[in-house]
């Protein structure tokens, strides 16, 4: 499984970057290149769907037949390159579809997980699925920078097509357990009827709602620093070069890539009444961020608040990452197999959405404390703080978990 998730990730990362890069040379226009990015994220909410499907089919056939669908996407996408009929609507088509074919095939590749191992290896092999999706977050500009500047658009189409028949070969072989379900009616009807028992459950399990909300609050705060603070202050603030800046959102990466790897080791301490510990910690990392980015600290140079602002995002990124893992074995323990997929699908699309709010959040904040990127920073610690506080009420009783 995790062969075919490198396979997977890493090839949709090179077509989606390729596609990227090629509507930025095909129209020159920057507002069309946000414009697809922004309707390419909006398939995240067709994830409870993909959940429902999840338990209801055979979840290895389900993980082969997405891989076959995004190989005829991309093949017909070709098809339409070598006719010389392309634009930017078929280009907004693809990056949809894909999209689609991702929001319902993540739920089911994490329902996947505790089927294939014992109970006390969650940890690790949720850690081992995450850093294969954070490396291939590194390797895929990477490669796909280069590819696409040798090779060309069309040979990087190519290659993400025969990526996904690959994946969908190797998922094959994998002997995932599978019990089909009675079900009452059309297959809609019984959709709609699992989708509901999905958020019914989540709403009446007090622990399954406070994990939810808990994984929401950290998503507004935590993920929007790594994805517009870090590079704001890295590029504007602290002034980086190409190289530079290119390097600490690489470092960042794989803080995430070893926070995954290190979760078995941490995962024998750490308990649910205890988990607010962490994130008090990470809230009391947004201090010496901050003090790296003020006026003082900016004017000893670029090394001293480039090194710390580093070590500090750094660490926050492993341990956010190694708490992410933690909350998804916790709900996959606590949830029954037949409901896994779509409670795990809810969780994760609505962790997913609060991300956006906060990038809009922090964009705003950055752009109105421009000459101060300290301030924002700190009300992202102080909001950080207390949702540790939160978790250490809501979490008390939770000794064993």
């Amino acid at each position: 499984m995790a062969a075919g998730q490198v396979v997977t990730v890493l090839g949709s990362s090179l077509l989606r970057f390729a596609l990227s890069l090629y509507v930025l040379d095909m129209t020159g226009r920057a507002d069309l290149f946000a414009a697809l990015f922004a309707i390419s994220s909006i398939p995240v909410l067709m994830a409870p769907v993909g959940g429902a499907i999840s338990d209801r089919f055979n979840r290895r056939n389900l993980m082969v037949l997405y891989d076959v669908a995004c190989c005829g996407v991309t093949l017909a996408f070709l098809f339409i390159m070598l006719s010389g009929r392309a634009s930017v609507f078929a280009v907004g088509a693809v990056m949809v579809i894909l999209g689609i074919v991702g929001a319902m095939e993540t739920p089911n590749g994490t329902a996947c997980i505790p089927l294939l191992v014992e109970q006390d290896r969650l940890e690790s092999a949720n850690g081992v699925i995450q850093a294969v999706q954070s490396l291939s977050g590194i390797a895929a500009p990477v490669l796909g920078g280069v590819l696409y500047g040798v090779l060309g658009i069309r040979a990087l189409v190519a290659i993400s097509c025969a990526a996904f028949a690959a994946a969908a070969v190797t998922e094959m072989f994998i002997n995932i357990p599978f019990a089909k379900r009675q079900r009452e009616g059309g297959m809609i009807q019984t959709l709609a009827g699992d989708l509901k028992d999905g958020f019914a459950y989540v709403w009446r399990e007090p622990f399954i709602r406070r994990l939810m909300i808990l994984a929401a609050l950290l998503n507004l705060v935590l993920v929007p620093c790594f994805l517009v603070a870090a590079p704001l202050i890295l590029r504007m603030t602290l002034h980086s070069g190409d190289v530079i800046y290119g390097a600490g959102m690489g470092f960042i990466e794989v803080a995430t890539i070893l926070g995954a790897l290190s979760i078995g080791v941490f995962s024998k301490k750490m308990r649910m009444n205890t988990m607010w510990r962490w994130v008090l910690v990470i809230a009391l990392l947004f201090v010496p961020l901050a003090l790296s980015v003020s006026p003082a600290a900016l004017g000893t140079g670029f090394w001293p608040p480039f090194v710390i602002f580093m070590l500090c995002v750094m660490l926050m990124a492993a341990m956010t990452t190694i708490l992410s893992i933690f909350v998804i074995v916790r709900i996959q323990a606590r949830t029954p197999g037949e409901l896994l997929g779509k409670v795990m699908a809810i969780i994760q699309a609505v962790a997913q959405c609060a991300a956006p709010i906060g990038q809009l959040l922090y964009g705003g904040a950055f752009q109105g404390f421009s000459g101060a990127v300290c301030v924002p920073l700190l009300l992202a610690g102080t909001f950080t703080l207390i949702i540790a506080f939160v978790g250490k009420i809501i979490f008390k009783g939770e000794f064993h978990t």
